[in-house]
């Protein structure tokens, strides 16, 4: 092989190698329920559907949205903070975000709550 195409596919691969690392691993919801403390404050990323979801509008926060939704995943549901809107029951999505405890939202304490970062719908939106 000629240097070039040795120095490009040595590229590539160390390119897929950082970005896979920055990707968190796909986690079961039995997994986080089972052990938090080993999730907590880490990033985590879970799919699954939407059983409840509740929005807020507040004009003062910065979007004036936010909410909590839940989500099941098969082996189990967590609740998921946002600040953006909150998806619809039924929707099917991958969320990825932090592990936290002891959260409380509208006067009512949820426990283990995944804070979201992104998400991502099923069908691509």
């Amino acid at each position: 092989m000629k240097k070039e195409t040795k120095a490009i596919l040595l590229s590539l691969v160390l390119m897929v190698g950082i970005l896979m690392a920055a990707c968190p691993k796909r986690t079961t919801i039995a997994d986080i329920e089972a052990n938090p403390s080993r999730f907590y404050d880490k990033d985590v990323a879970v799919a699954g559907t939407v059983q409840n979801s509740y929005g807020v509008s507040i004009p003062i926060i910065s979007n004036g949205q936010g909410g909590i939704y839940k989500v099941d995943d098969g082996t189990g549901s967590i609740w998921v903070m946002t600040r953006r809107s909150v998806p619809s029951k039924g929707a099917q999505l991958g969320i990825k975000g932090k592990i936290q405890n002891g959260v409380n939202y509208n006067g009512k304490n949820y426990g283990l709550v995944l804070i979201e970062d992104d998400r991502r719908f099923k069908n691509g939106r």
